[in-house]
């Protein structure tokens, strides 16, 4: 894989701020390493996590109607990409529609990136590819160096993972960086029932606590902490005031935990959680208000037929 790679922040700062703060948190993209990449690709293959499964359902139905929605001349430029499982669908489209795929996919772990450089090309013969290391919600000025229109995708509710005016925040950002005619396509888990969401947060084989888990994992290795996991369970609420539901590591026990490289030692008391992940469930009228606080317009909607996910394109 021949990735370019934009400079990545240290977890440091992450991990030092979020520790020290009350309550207690650690942001989400200090999931993926390479651990987690391949720990939440399971996730996405777990009968209760219906996200993935849905989702890929919209675009197989209606990959063609994307595609035309989204003008000629396409490049797809994925935002945290993984391993771009459910992309081959439109990529598939886009070669048979336009006669070929330029592809850019882009993700924090090298790891997911590496899994689908590989792949690709044995699914989607003379695909064109130029993965890209780096985190998106810091700013996209790659994209203005990308010729030609641009399709950037957005899907698997992945901006459920912000706080609203955050999400408004980098859709701005990536509009900031857009060319005439470029598109967005915006993914997004509509709220509904605990009984549906909380099951696909907190699923029965433990693999989505294990992917908690795997932030201390990550920090004991990169940082030398001495988190006990044994000594933390994976919690899953639905906060239905805010309309998400929250990922948390509760303390099991009193403890306190050192962190060498930050020449910390953090107190745990027993039954403490440390935030260390949202995911929004939207209405429309939240959808909506996201897109035009960013300066975008809705274009095109499309949804399964019980309207548990929808797939936005949005224009500049």
């Amino acid at each position: 894989m021949n990735a370019k790679s934009l400079p990545m922040p240290s977890i440091a700062d992450d991990v030092e701020a979020g520790l020290l703060a009350s309550p207690k948190t650690l942001p989400p993209r200090l999931f993926y390493d390479a651990r987690g990449s391949e720990l939440f690709e399971q996730i996405t293959t777990l009968p209760e996590y219906y996200l993935t499964l849905i989702e890929r359902q919209i675009l197989e139905r209606h990959a063609a109607e994307i595609i035309e929605a989204a003008g000629p001349d396409l490049r797809v430029v994925e935002l945290g990409a993984g391993s771009a499982v459910k992309t081959v669908i439109l990529l598939r489209q886009l070669a048979r529609q336009q006669g070929s795929a330029i592809f850019y996919p882009v993700d924090v772990s090298s790891a997911a990136l590496e899994d689908a450089s590989e792949r690709l090309p044995r699914e989607i013969p003379g695909i064109e590819l130029h993965p890209l290391i780096a985190d998106y919600t810091r700013g996209l000025p790659f994209l203005q160096a990308i010729r030609g229109r641009k399709l950037i995708l957005y899907i698997g509710s992945s901006i459920g993972n912000f706080e609203p005016l955050e999400d408004s925040a980098i859709l701005a950002h990536i509009r900031a960086s857009m060319s005439p005619g470029d598109a967005i396509l915006l993914g997004t888990d509509m709220r509904k029932s605990p009984d549906l969401l909380l099951p696909a947060y907190d699923d029965s084989r433990g693999v989505t606590a294990e992917f908690n888990k795997n932030i201390l994992v990550r920090i004991n290795r990169e940082l030398g902490g001495d988190f006990n996991l044994n000594y933390f369970a994976h919690r899953a609420v639905w906060n239905s005031v805010l309309s998400r539901v929250e990922m948390h590591l509760e303390s099991r026990v009193s403890q306190r935990v050192n962190i060498r490289e930050l020449a910390m030692s953090v107190p745990f008391d027993r039954g403490e959680t440390t935030h260390t992940e949202n995911s929004y469930k939207f209405t429309p009228a939240m959808i909506g208000s996201i897109a035009s606080n960013a300066g975008l317009t809705q274009e095109r909607i499309w949804s399964d037929s019980q309207e548990w996910f929808t797939v936005h394109l949005l224009r500049a």
